[in-house]
């Protein structure tokens, strides 16, 4: 008990003295995620509510495969990113493998179905609440999409906020295609496993406070949005 008390502290003295290895590791997860969060809504986000417009023969399959989607192993995405990047694969040539490029598309293949099938289960709400009403001012297509993205926003938001937990709390796939290089891919869950190894409690321990605390923050963040927005509307 007196050793976990000890490495408590010594966690938060880490924190508190801004540790150089912390924050480097923590800028570099944050770098990684949020990078990997904006390409994925990009994508993620107009599909999803495409899909809750669009009618078409295999939109069923195609939502299935999505959701399906979803549990994809984080492993078994970072093996077959490994396989294309490595100098063997097709894109070898373009040197990304270890490096935070490949990590960033890792996680992109990861939280983007995540992102997308959430994005259309509340779109498809939304889309049967103003359905007759965009019909009838004989709106495009895109039109449709853009009404429905802006209007969803705060459910668009939660979607993005259950994207970044996912990648910043993954490890598997970084694993494999970043090789957890020191000052170069080293990201909070690939340390928080090294140096739980190593028995260098007292960096785990900080790492991982901060990386409970950066998932509160974006939870807090979204709600005061959220909140504010509400407000707003009163």
């Amino acid at each position: 008990m007196n050793d976990i008390l000890s490495g408590i502290q010594a966690a938060f003295w880490l924190i508190v003295t801004l540790d150089a290895d912390l924050i480097e590791i923590t800028l570099r997860s944050l770098q990684v995620s949020l990078s990997a969060l904006v390409i994925a809504s990009v994508l993620a986000l107009p599909f999803g509510t495409w899909l809750a417009v669009r009618r078409f023969r295999y939109r069923r399959a195609t939502i299935a495969t999505l959701n399906a989607l979803m549990g994809l192993p984080p492993v078994v995405v970072g093996l077959i990113v490994y396989l294309l990047l490595s100098r063997s694969g097709p894109f070898g040539v373009l040197g990304l493998l270890f490096t935070p490029t490949a990590m960033i598309i890792a996680q992109v293949i990861i939280i983007t179905p995540l992102i997308a099938s959430i994005a259309h289960q509340a779109m498809r709400e939304l889309w049967a609440e103003y359905h007759d009403l965009l019909i009838s001012l004989n709106t495009t297509k895109r039109q449709r999409i853009m009404t429905l993205i802006w209007d969803g926003r705060r459910a668009l938001l939660t979607a993005g906020l259950a994207g970044f937990g996912r990648a910043i709390g993954e490890v598997g796939a970084i694993m494999i295609v970043g090789g957890n290089i020191d000052h170069a891919t080293r990201v909070l869950t690939t340390a928080i496993a090294l140096e739980t190894g190593k028995g260098d409690f007292e960096l785990a321990l900080g790492l991982g406070f901060v990386l409970i605390a950066l998932a509160l923050l974006v939870n807090f963040g979204i709600h005061s949005l959220s909140k504010t927005e509400r407000e707003g509307r009163w």
